[in-house]
């Protein structure tokens, strides 16, 4: 899976995609980055590559000239399976559903916005995705790309060692992960649940589905309901 990354600071890049488990995969390449700087597309000696917005108001906006040299630089060389995505408070709010559809492309090509953002021609005429990753502003795009690549990579085939681990994460069939123990088994005198170390799988994955759909009822009451609607659905 390929990553090209629009953004005005490539040197954040790969940062702590080097690291772990994300580090390994880049390592072994079973994913790419490529980052393209935004500034080396503006005709101002200065390598300006914002300006005020229309109407009024405070901050400065992307301009749509110097964002389209920039992207017709990403889209040379570029693959048929491939999404366009620009990083934005403004736009869906990114789940693990919409993580499951973003691997199956071959390339996604990452705006990262700075400033007030981008000029919205620029999004409408090359029909590009706004995706959110929750209701609060960051400083630019870019760690939001790298939070949305670890959260692609981890599904990407042969990146985690136990691919079983994948089945129980958190959101997986809509419900938040079970409580996790190790050794010792007496810490401070909590004591590790006995049906964790009886043996018997059928009770150990009873309580943790158990514990799951406790957690989610109690943490996160909407992605029980998404639980529960599917749930009566299979039924």
């Amino acid at each position: 899976m390929k990553f090209k990354i629009l953004t005005l600071f490539p040197e954040i890049f790969p940062g702590p995609l080097a690291y772990s488990i994300c580090g390994k995969a880049l390592s072994r390449k079973l994913f790419t980055i490529e980052t393209i700087n935004i500034r080396n597309f503006s005709e101002k000696k200065s390598k300006i590559v914002d300006d005020n917005p229309y109407g009024g108001g405070p901050g400065m906006i992307l301009k749509p000239d110097v964002m389209q040299k920039a992207l017709d630089c990403a889209m040379k060389n570029s693959v048929k399976k491939k999404k366009l995505i620009y990083l934005s408070p403004g736009g869906k709010q990114v789940n693990s559903e919409k993580i499951n559809q973003l691997i199956k492309f071959d390339e996604l090509i990452l705006i990262c916005g700075r400033y007030e953002g981008v000029d919205c021609r620029f999004l409408e005429y090359n029909k590009i995705e706004e995706v959110s990753l929750g209701d609060y502003v960051l400083s630019g795009g870019e760690i939001a790309s790298i939070i949305l690549i670890d959260a692609c990579v981890r599904l990407i085939p042969e990146v985690l060692g136990n691919k079983n681990s994948l089945k129980s994460e958190s959101f997986q069939n809509h419900l938040l992960e079970y409580p996790q123990y190790t050794k010792p088994s007496n810490w401070k005198g909590i004591k590790v649940p006995e049906v964790l170390m009886n043996g018997n799988h059928k009770e150990i994955s009873d309580w943790r589905l158990k514990k799951s759909i406790e957690k989610t009822k109690n943490v996160r009451p909407d992605l029980f309901k998404t639980f529960a609607r599917k749930n009566r659905e299979i039924k």
